[in-house]
């Protein structure tokens, strides 16, 4: 067993599902509604008497509410288990942390995946196409319904950063403080791109069947596969790779066809299989569509400052990373400055490091001091935990 696992074991979990009436519909960015939401969620600690140290905890494409301790699906520990837990810099000791799987998951939220009430079989592509926007208004309606007027901090990173900064520019006065890791205030075109081809990946396996895949019992694994592939590339560095694999063999000598001949290709193929187990094809199409929309100052006539100008009274701590190249730490402080301009308290920490955009998930230790720095501090000056 790891460190990790055990750690997490000792964490007081709990696994819910808010389920909102038919007549409290979701409205979205598209002028749709959903109604009958459901939104899956995992909480870790205890709330205070005061309910003043929540900490909502938001995940980037690929994951789910399972951040911390153990996740019943795959029986690993959640995937920032490095930082969520009891004496970690999210302190579930001191902090009652609630993680959401995002609308248009597909890990008991509502999405494409789910029942359709006006058909009784999957939404496939009736479902509504949604914003980063609409899944934070999704987050809000569940932390109204905890009873919780005011969230001490709303932490995230990668997709999970974009919905912090939403949360700041819509919520402002139902958060204490935010955390922004290695994320973007709008989608790049490289970014957009790269969707793009992991989409149509998905789109031209013959098993997709126009998205109508789970109501026939069928699976576009192979466009699923190949997209999260293309993916994954973009979350590690070119340093990373050479590092990790460089141009060793998977075998003695080469296969003169199309094996995987290289450690580097195994390890690819490897994540492309392993995710198709956990994860829906139009879910990924209906998130990487939300990602592409994303474009925080478009409704401030494209002034980033403006769009934060009602969040002064909000703490920020933005973070990125030297070798992500899929945010660049020139996008972050491009947020830095808007905050700046907009009066906003906010911290800047560039972490130096060669893992590339999933460094925020992996071992870092200078993170890690620094979050629980700021997450210390604020603590303090709002007297919870």
């Amino acid at each position: 067993m790891s460190d990790g696992e055990t750690a997490a074991s000792f964490i007081e979990t709990q696994e819910s599902v808010m389920r909102f009436p038919a007549d409290k519909p979701l409205r979205l960015d598209s002028g749709a509604g959903i109604e009958g939401l459901e939104v899956a969620y995992n909480t870790y600690g205890r709330l205070n008497e005061a309910k003043t140290n929540a900490v909502l905890v938001c995940h980037a494409l690929s994951m789910d509410q399972h951040c911390a301790a153990i996740n019943p699906l795959t029986g690993k520990p959640g995937w920032w288990d490095r930082v969520v837990g009891p004496g970690k810099p999210i302190d579930t000791d001191r902090f009652f942390v609630i993680c959401s799987n995002v609308l248009g998951g597909c890990s008991g939220t509502t999405g494409p995946s789910s029942t359709n009430p006006a058909t009784g079989e999957p939404y496939g592509l009736k479902f509504p196409v949604v914003t980063v926007a609409d899944m934070v208004r999704a987050q809000a309606m569940l932390i109204e319904a905890l009873g919780i007027a005011k969230l001490f901090a709303v932490v995230g990173g990668s997709m999970g950063g974009m919905q912090v900064l939403q949360w700041a520019a819509d919520y402002p006065e139902r958060l204490f403080s935010a955390v922004c890791v290695a994320a973007a205030a709008r989608h790049s075109a490289q970014n957009i791109a790269f969707h793009e081809v992991g989409r149509q990946a998905i789109m031209a396996d013959p098993e997709w069947r126009g998205g109508d895949y789970a109501r026939l019992g069928v699976r576009p694994e192979k466009g699923l596969s190949v997209a999260r592939m293309a993916a994954h590339i973009t979350y590690l560095s070119e340093a990373a790779l050479q590092r990790k694999f460089g141009r060793e063999l998977q075998r003695d000598g080469l296969s003169w066809g199309f094996d995987a001949d290289f450690q580097v290709e195994s390890y690819l193929r490897h994540q492309g299989a392993a995710f198709v187990d956990r994860f829906d094809a139009n879910s990924y199409l209906y998130i990487t569509r939300a990602l592409d929309y994303f474009d925080l100052a478009a409704s401030h006539g494209g002034s980033l400052a403006e769009t934060f100008r009602k969040a002064r009274d909000v703490r920020f701590c933005v973070f990125s990373l030297t070798s992500d190249w899929l945010y660049p730490t020139p996008e972050s402080r491009h947020i830095v400055r808007a905050l700046n301009a907009a009066g906003a308290r906010v911290s800047f920490v560039e972490i130096e490091t060669d893992k590339g955009h999933d460094g925020f998930l992996l071992d870092e230790p200078v993170l890690h001091a620094a979050l629980a720095g700021f997450i210390g501090s604020g603590a303090q000056a709002r007297g919870c935990g």
